[in-house]
């Protein structure tokens, strides 16, 4: 997808650090991404636009907007993902206009105003860092709870080396990392006046453009380092960290005791005991409750160091295990790639059609068969010539792996994917001319070993006329042309209800046959009847798939689970007009709002 994050920020702040992390690991994925700041200052591959949110005048504002549109327009900018309020506030406006989501990462407390209530500007989707902020958006400012969760900041766990100083009372270094300005320069500030005359201590302050003169004071016993790039490094080089938000994270993964103080709230040294609140509180940057003095009390500082030296090597590597489950790039990213994607999807109310057909006919009344899994051959020439003149390309799933159907949304391109279910006989004699007349390509399921629909036929209620599958040389002729083929189980049971151990054993050995037979990977799993559970879904990617297909059930958004992917059916009556209908990208939409109002009856 194309990202534009938006910040507003005049230092580097914990905003930056997450925007710039989130974008590097979206380029690496195959997303293009923009930034769009007052100032950058952390590296990054995306490109940046200065705009200056920090002027914000009407006049200012309105040409933030417009700024705003021309970036998006000028690289077909499909989600923006705001980090501020004030970045914010121009982006929903633009966003509006453009007709593309915002989302929204709030990292810290909010100020609660009547503007702030009646203009809240928190996107399609709101993220926030840690508990407490989502609390206070709730219930302070009104935020729908369904439209926000928490998504704490995204740190690459394995840049950060687990290596634990050897415990020792001398040359202690302390290192307290965070602004020196604003709120968090008062917490220093205090933090300094309580321990800077200890002589058994080596101060280091990191971070600040410039030394604020009331700070002058301590500089005959502290090291004011400014603003530095390497402050992993630092950390490494330190005995005790002091801070809040990532710079605890940091700590705690690279070993180094950490005390917790933020612009909220004093947590002391992290521990075991305390890291559940840690977490909540985004370590002290954001509490529930209001500090009603303003002033964080930091007097017990002194005692909460020595204790810190002492913390013993298997507690430090507890609290690191912890924080690489919460703080994990890779799933953090994973799921807010899931939240751009559905949050376009409900917005254009689009999503790449995906349709099944299972059989084709000549039409003669005894091909028809009891249960209507068919299509006439004339009328699915219609439905392709259709596909053809409105200029759909037709795409398989093997098109779509190693991350391209990210790429599903592009401008110009109007993709679709048609699939048949089970490998009937009739697929290769009248549906494979009609597919290579039109140079139309499709994904066809197919069964372990069966030569017949013995699924059906043997169905003691209903009972199906034999139908005959494809031989081996059929299908091995359609994999030349183009045509991609996938699992479908060994005997087209209901998968959801076999014995775990049986199902498991239906996925893998039909995949180990058709992958002899084929000569290839197969990358696509369709479930017989849509039937699955959690554990099925689990045993299909464990076995190799990259994705799986239900029937015509399943999340609206293609991306949000890729072993839950939900399928249009075509049915006999489907002509023209009601093909046009299904094939249109929101038919899903249509679907689910009548089945919803059929339900409410």
């Amino acid at each position: 997808m194309n990202i534009l994050m938006a910040l507003s920020q005049l230092e580097v702040t914990g905003a930056e650090v997450y925007a710039v992390t989130l974008s590097n690991e979206l380029i690496k994925r195959g997303n293009k991404v923009f930034v769009v700041s007052d100032t950058l200052t952390k590296e990054t591959k995306a490109e940046y636009f200065k705009v200056e949110f920090n002027k914000r005048s009407l006049f200012q504002r309105a040409n933030h907007v417009i700024k705003l549109l021309k970036i998006i327009k000028e690289n077909d900018i499909q989600v923006v993902h705001a980090h501020s309020r004030a970045s914010a506030w121009s982006a929903s406006l633009a966003c509006k206009i453009a007709r593309i989501p915002l989302i929204t990462t709030t990292h810290g407390k909010q100020p609660v105003h009547l503007s702030r209530k009646l203009i809240k500007c928190f996107g399609d989707y709101g993220i926030t860092v840690c508990e407490n902020v989502q609390h206070q958006l709730v219930t302070e400012l009104g935020v729908d709870k369904s439209k926000i969760e928490v998504l704490r900041n995204p740190v690459d766990c394995r840049e950060y080396h687990f290596n634990p100083m050897e415990e020792s009372k001398e040359n202690v270094v302390v290192s307290i990392i965070g602004r020196l300005s604003g709120p968090k320069g008062d917490v220093c500030y205090d933090i300094l006046e309580e321990i800077y005359k200890r002589n058994d201590l080596k101060i280091r302050v990191i971070g600040g453009k410039t030394v604020p003169k009331r700070f002058e004071k301590f500089k005959d016993k502290v090291e004011f380092m400014g603003y530095i790039n390497n402050v992993y490094e630092e950390i490494c080089n330190s005995s005790i960290v002091i801070g809040a938000g990532r710079v605890a994270v940091e700590g705690i993964l690279s070993g180094r005791p950490v005390i917790a103080v933020g612009e909220n709230e004093y947590l002391g040294a992290i521990g075991i005991s305390n890291i559940e609140y840690g977490l909540k509180s985004n370590f002290g940057d954001i509490s529930i409750t209001e500090n009603l003095s303003g002033k964080v009390e930091v007097r017990g500082i002194s005692q909460d160091i020595n204790n810190a030296i002492a913390k013993s090597h298997g507690s430090l590597l507890e609290l690191r295990n912890k924080v690489e489950r919460n703080f994990s790039l890779e799933k953090i990213v994973d799921r807010i790639e899931k939240i751009y994607s559905k949050q376009y999807v409900l917005k254009k109310r689009y999503e790449i059609p995906i349709v099944m057909y299972h059989r084709v006919i000549k039409g003669e009344e005894e091909e028809k068969g009891v249960h209507g899994t068919y299509i006439e051959e004339k009328i699915f020439r219609q439905h392709m010539q259709y596909l053809k003149d409105k200029g759909y390309e037709t795409v398989t799933f093997e098109d779509l792996s190693n991350d391209n159907y990210k790429q599903r949304f592009e401008k110009g391109k109007k993709l679709i994917i048609l699939t048949f279910d089970d490998g009937y006989k009739d697929n290769y004699e009248l549906a494979f001319p009609i597919l290579k007349e039109f140079g139309f390509k499709a994904v066809i399921y197919l069964l372990g070993e069966l030569k017949y629909n013995k699924w059906d036929v043997e169905n003691g209620f209903t009972p199906e006329k034999v139908f005959h599958l494809m031989s081996d040389e059929e299908i091995l002729e359609m994999q030349d042309y183009g045509i991609e083929f996938g699992g479908h189980s060994m005997t087209h049971s209901k998968m959801g209800d076999l014995n775990p151990k049986i199902a498991k054993k239906e996925i893998i050995e039909s995949k180990e046959i058709l992958e002899k037979k084929l000569g290839k990977k197969l990358t696509s799993f369709a479930y017989p009847y849509g039937h699955r559970s959690d554990v099925v879904k689990r045993f299909v990617e464990e076995a190799g798939y990259e994705f799986a297909v239900t029937t015509d059930n399943g999340d609206v958004s293609f991306q949000e689970n890729l072993f839950d992917i939900r399928r249009i059916a075509i049915f006999p009556t489907n002509g023209k007009f009601s093909f046009k209908r299904k094939v249109a990208g929101n038919y899903n939409f249509i679907k689910i709002k009548r089945e919803e109002k059929h339900m409410n009856k």
